[in-house]
């Protein structure tokens, strides 16, 4: 049976909730429903009901919301706040964020606790992304490199 509805069904329950609905609006008897659809008079009854309610959008398939988030909107931002002071304002030694460290300092902070794992879809939920911390000597001099990349690399690119 095809729909007279120009949205296209996302799977073949939404089709067949939709399939209902048409044949209920054209005057079909809930037996006569169920016995095309192979389903149940009282799922039928569920249907006609459902589209009563809430009309096509109520027979459509939704995603499933999924679970609610541990932290609030406001503890999140505080939670950006406090990882932008950096991990030593925290009383971790070392400015470095990991994902156990953020874990704690969440627990501390809020009372929650998250597994270290679930920390990374919560950063880049929040817009932050993994860095990798610049490793450089100390003692690096600045000067003394920018020379060398000016005078002595030139100098020796020149000789085969």
């Amino acid at each position: 049976m095809k729909t007279t509805n120009e949205y296209e069904p996302q799977n073949w329950r939404e089709y067949r909730r939709l399939c209902a609905w048409e044949m209920h609006q054209q005057g079909y008897k809930q037996r006569e429903i169920a016995e095309a659809l192979k389903l149940t008079q009282s799922a039928v009854s569920r249907i006609i009901a459902r589209g009563k309610a809430g009309g096509l959008e109520a027979l459509r398939h939704h995603k499933p919301a999924g679970r609610r988030a541990y932290l609030r909107a406001e503890q999140q931002q505080q939670l950006l706040t406090a990882l932008a002071q950096g991990a030593e304002a925290h009383g971790f030694v070392g400015n470095v964020w990991t994902t156990g460290r953020i874990a704690q300092l969440i627990a501390q902070r809020f009372g929650v606790k998250y597994h270290r794992d679930s920390i990374g879809p919560l950063l880049r939920q929040l817009g932050w992304s993994a860095q990798r911390p610049l490793v450089r000597a100390n003692q690096r001099d600045e000067a003394a490199i920018e020379q060398w990349v000016a005078v002595t690399w030139p100098e020796l690119k020149k000789e085969p």
